[in-house]
């Protein structure tokens, strides 16, 4: 089964709690919330502050992305904020292992993320102490951009390392999924999927969520 993660970045913030329920109403596995800083990429969202608002309008998991420079300075304002899964950067943070350690001590499943530019053999020393990989398929810091094709075989090549030492491990994509390339990331072994525009263009979530889970 595909974990269907639809992302709130692409949502209607003037009124995010009704798009949170109608996504879950629709079929969604996941709430995805982008986290970015204006430093480590390019755009500005929400804080913990929104995040515990919104923790109270549902129970679906929070897969909560830090795209933030110095994600350690900001672990416990987002895991008392109500994350599920909180997920670093491990381009923005220094002792990736520490930080996954403490994330995990306080009960919340850690992930790690690396940018299209970063290969995965690099968390390759800390695949086993984590439970998400996500592997970004865009440039973080925008919705709305296309899949990069060429991140199909890292997506490959990340899935060999999971199954070869840490098969516990969820293999996440997020950018620019769609109807038209899911079935190939999935082929290349993502478990779980990230959906901005292809759910909250949609004018009909059920539909587009359905149509993703295939």
């Amino acid at each position: 089964m595909r974990i269907i993660a639809p992302s709130i970045l692409s949502a209607d913030f003037s009124r995010l709690g009704e798009e949170i329920r109608a996504v879950e109403a629709a079929g969604a596995d996941w709430i995805h919330i982008d986290v970015m800083d204006g430093h480590f990429v390019p755009n500005l969202t929400i804080g913990p502050g929104v995040v515990a608002s919104l923790r109270r309008i549902t129970r679906l998991p929070f897969d909560v992305h830090l795209m933030i420079a110095e994600p350690d300075r900001y672990l416990d304002a987002f895991l008392a904020a109500g994350s599920d899964f909180l997920t670093v950067h491990a381009e923005a943070v220094v002792h990736l292992h520490r930080a996954i350690a403490y994330i995990k001590e306080k009960g919340v499943k850690a992930g790690v993320s690396i940018n299209p530019a970063t290969p995965p053999a690099m968390i390759e020393p800390v695949l086993a102490d984590i439970d998400l990989l996500l592997v970004m398929t865009v440039n973080p810091g925008f919705g709305g951009q296309k899949f990069i094709p060429t991140m199909i075989p890292k997506i490959q090549a990340a899935r060999r390392m999971i199954d070869e030492t840490a098969p516990h491990v969820v293999l996440e994509v997020d950018g620019g999924i769609t109807v038209a390339n899911i079935d190939t990331a999935a082929a290349a072994g993502a478990t779980a999927f990230v959906a901005g525009n292809a759910v909250f263009s949609s004018p009909d979530y059920r539909q587009a969520i359905t149509a993703l889970k295939g």
